[in-house]
């Protein structure tokens, strides 16, 4: 029976949540509208901060909703149908949430209502301003969800649409308009990853912090409050800035565990587009500090701010609008919403320039000289450095939007994204690096010095021996093979970018030790500095000097359909065959799968498939770590969309396994995940190139037959069948056969000695109403399949057919990256400075707010004394 009450109190909920927005920015901007700051009046604001917290309620109505359709597993809804199934566990099913563009756009509108609550609760002068500008993107946001049709009008996509109306020619509908599919679509499988949790709502939360410090630069454009906007949005733009860049960070992370492609940075378009305002509000920050010392860089840090809110804006269009189809491997599909998307992102535009170009002469702006011995300078070159790295990657990631553009307006156009998109970005973005690095390290230094030539050169001087010193000594230690070898003469870049990171640690670290003995709140941005510092550290030697370890030394061409790269940088492995590689002796053991219950994976070959592809009957007892989980017969649950490929390794006395996954997709082919062994000071990553397919028929030999007595053997190749015996049966790998009074099973227990592991194979014999039938068994490992053929009872022989095929086998790819982890340890420290620093701008922004408060009280005391 369909439930409609669920999707109509959903779709009831956005109507709602879309009136209260529009109400609550309709009272909050009469409020404000020719009152000075803090001086609202009083009646539109209460009816703006009640129309919001309506907002709110209805906004986690929706959420209730939503998420009680996709974990009913209602799928006469299409969202639900679409991103979940029936096997999914929960955590995934909150993954399902935002995999849609619904949800994502649902979980953007969350975040503005948390952050909203936050504004009016502690920023109760801005409240109405800035409130105004909040109701007025979640107007628009929900919106992209209303889901209301208006002739040929089509105003955002609804989550709760039921199926039958998504598809309404769809034959079953016309049979049965109340049919509900018994099961869903799923979850994509490259998201069902724990770091898909939590990576979309950190980002999400990233994109909605981006606009407080817009709504506050907007209100005090509006209120003509030049400067006094920037205290409160300080604290907001360095959270915007962190959260931001932990979710690209995460992002990136979820690729290198995920994907294959064996990198955690592809310069993907949609990565780009969350790249670009995450490097224009880092400059944003730069240039608040700028204007906290000295005045100046003001009508820049509007700018910044503006821009980098718009930019997001922009990242959405690009991703949700569908232009990015042919360019990106994960970007949204066009829900039909690209003109309002647009019309969107142009309110923001006109309204941002709009209120600049009306404002910029009443802008206060320093006519302050800048020599090269003022820190504010060379802060101001790095600000200047990081929108250059953002219009660099803007420029090219945005030529499918020029050419879109140009044939709207009937002009044909060729331009084309570069065909080695990490070559193009990487040659611009690593002299980006190095720039970054060289000033943060020097500005860090000038900013808490005097600006004294002696002062600063005493202050550089001991980084400066240490980088030279460093520097020095991973060169030699790559020469003698005990770090990877850089060529100074051919890879000088690298150098310098070793150089420049090196002394940008060493510098912070010495201002960071001198802050702390003064107060260690001060030392934040020293921290950041170095977290970034080690990043592209880690980016040097991991990506400039990943070693491929799988090469091909076999001289065998794997396939003329593969890559030339493939065959050259893979490894083929048969199963239990152990192979030298690069030093490491690697054997490929078998596939195994995950047992629910079953804290380990199980040997496949222990698991008989059921018609139900999530159940299986065990074959063998399933123990491990000495405690029996499963009996032989007994029926397991399993999760059969994954294969893990059972690989150990072998070096200096050392033994490891990893578990590369894959699984074949119908639409995506072959999905393969890696698996990580993490060193001190380098990590060996391993993922599965190619595997025979599973649902191909095998080719088996031409059957060869043989009679044989107990305990006479079988040469079958390289292998030694034993005959041990044979015994009566009522079941076959825990299958009941229904055996009747006459019929009669007969099992033989043989051995097959391999290379390196003997194996059990049991054939079955079966006489059932006076038919005979046979149920062969295989060994996989070796490639054999036996069936017992028949009886002979007068000279107590035993007739076996025996047939063989390919062995299992994988080919395989394996790489070190080295130092990556003293990346990933970077973006801990960057981010714990960030904190440091957040909390820090915090109380400033609270005292002076207090300063400002008691003023009034302070100038009444006073008048008193006087008139006393």
């Amino acid at each position: 029976m369909i439930n409609t009450f669920i999707g109509d109190l959903g779709h009831l909920s956005v109507i709602l949540a879309f009136v209260a927005a529009i109400v609550s920015a309709l009272a909050y901007f009469m409020a404000s509208y020719k009152q000075p700051l803090g001086q609202d009046k009083l009646d539109w604001k209460l009816m703006g901060r009640g129309a919001f917290i309506v907002h709110v309620i209805a906004v986690l109505g929706i959420i209730g909703s939503l998420f009680e359709i996709i974990y009913s597993h209602r799928y006469e809804y299409h969202y639900a149908w679409s991103h979940s199934s029936n096997h999914l566990p929960t955590h995934y099913m909150i993954s399902c949430f935002w995999e849609g563009q619904e949800g994502s756009f649902l979980l953007w509108i969350f975040w503005h209502t948390i952050l909203g609550l936050m504004l009016i609760k502690f920023n109760r002068k801005w409240e109405a301003p800035t409130m105004a500008v909040f109701a007025f993107v979640q107007l628009f946001l929900t919106s992209m969800i209303l889901g209301v049709v208006i002739g040929d009008l089509k105003i955002g996509s609804s989550p709760f649409i039921l199926l039958r109306d998504f598809m309404p020619d769809a034959p079953v509908f016309k049979l049965d308009p109340n049919f509900i599919p018994k099961d869903g679509n799923g979850l994509n499988p490259l998201l069902q990853n724990y770091w898909m949790v939590i990576h979309p709502p950190t980002l999400f939360l990233g994109f909605a912090a981006a606009l407080v410090p817009f709504a506050f630069a907007i209100a005090g454009l509006w209120k003509g409050e030049y400067t006094a906007w920037l205290k409160p949005a300080f604290p907001w733009t360095s959270f915007a800035a962190m959260i931001m860049g932990v979710g690209i960070i995460m992002g990136a992370y979820w690729a290198y565990e995920t994907l294959n492609f064996g990198g955690y940075w592809n310069w993907d378009p949609v990565e780009n587009a969350v790249y670009i305002p995450w490097l224009t509000l880092i400059a944003a920050v730069h240039t608040m500090v700028i204007y906290k010392r000295s005045k100046s860089a003001l009508r820049t840090t509007y700018l910044l701010v503006i821009v980098s809110f718009l930019l997001v804006l922009y990242a959405t269009f690009l991703t949700r609008s569908g232009i990015l189809g042919n360019a990106s491997v994960h970007s949204f599909t066009d829900l039909g919403l690209s003109g309002q998307l647009f019309t969107y992102m142009a309110a923001f535009f006109i309204l941002a320039i709009g209120m600049m170009v009306w404002r910029w002469k009443k802008i206060p702006a320093t006519q302050k000289e800048l020599t090269t011995y003022s820190a504010e300078l060379w802060v101001f070159i790095g600000a200047a450095v990081l929108c250059l790295g953002a219009f660099q990657v803007l420029a090219t990631t945005s030529i499918p939007v020029y050419n879109s553009f140009m044939g709207f307006i009937g002009l044909k156009t060729n331009a084309a994204l570069p065909a080695d998109q990490i070559g193009h970005y990487t040659k611009f973005q690593l002299w980006v690096g190095v720039a970054i690095a060289a000033l943060s390290g020097y500005a860090q230094i000038m900013w808490y010095r005097k600006n004294e030539k002696e002062n600063i050169s005493n202050a550089l001087a001991i980084p400066l021996i240490l980088t030279f010193l460093f520097s020095a000594l991973f060169l030699l230690l790559g020469k003698i093979g005990w770090m990877p070898a850089v060529d100074i003469t051919k890879e000088w870049m690298y150098v310098i970018l070793l150089l420049t990171s090196l002394f940008a640690i060493f510098s912070n670290l010495s201002m960071m030790f001198t802050l702390m003995q003064k107060k260690i709140a001060l030392s934040g941005g020293a921290i950041a500095h170095i977290g970034m510092a080690m990043i592209l550290f880690g980016i040097l030697y991991s990506a400039g000097y990943s070693k491929v370890v799988s090469e091909n030394m076999s001289g065998l061409l794997y396939s003329r359909e593969f890559p030339d790269e493939m065959n050259r940088d893979n490894v083929l492995l048969w199963r239990n065959q152990t192979t030298e590689m690069n030093g490491y002796k690697v054997t490929y053991k078998g596939q195994f799968m995950e047992v629910k219950g079953v804290p380990e994976y199980v040997n496949k070959q222990i698991l008989f498939p059921l018609v139900d592809p999530y159940k299986a009957l065990a074959r063998a007892d399933i123990k491990q770590n000495g405690k029996t989980y499963f009996k032989t017969g007994d029926t397991l649950e399993i999760i059969p969309e994954n294969t893990y490929y059972e690989v150990e390794y072998k070096k200096d006395g050392e033994t490891f396994t990893l578990w590369p996954r894959a699984q074949v997709n119908e639409e995506m082919g072959l999905l393969a995940s890696p698996d990580i062994k993490m060193f001190a000071n380098r990590d060996l990553y391993t993922h599965v190139s190619s595997i025979p397919q599973p649902d191909e028929e095998k080719e088996w030999s031409e059957v060869k037959e043989h009679l044989i007595g107990i305990k006479d053997t079988i040469f079958i190749n390289d292998y030694v069948a034993v005959l041990y015996g044979l015994e009566k049966t009522t079941a076959v790998q825990g299958i009941d056969l229904n055996l009747a009074e006459g019929d009669v099973a007969v099992q033989a227990d043989m051995k097959v000695f391999g290379e390196n592991k003997e194996y059990h194979i049991h054939p079955v014999f079966v006489i059932k109403d006076k038919l005979m039938g046979r149920i062969p068994d295989e060994v996989e490992d070796l490639g054999i399949r036996i069936t017992f053929n028949n009886i002979d009872p007068v000279m107590n022989k035993f007739s076996f057919g025996v047939e063989t095929t390919q062995k299992d086998y994988i080919i395989m790819k394996a790489m070190e990256k080295p130092f990556i982890s003293i990346m990933w340890i970077g973006v801990f420290v960057m981010t714990g400075g960030f904190i440091m620093a957040i909390v820090r701008r915090n109380k400033e922004s609270k005292a002076d707010s207090s300063d400002g408060n008691d003023r009034p009280k302070v100038m009444a005391k006073q008048r008193k004394k006087i008139v006393a």
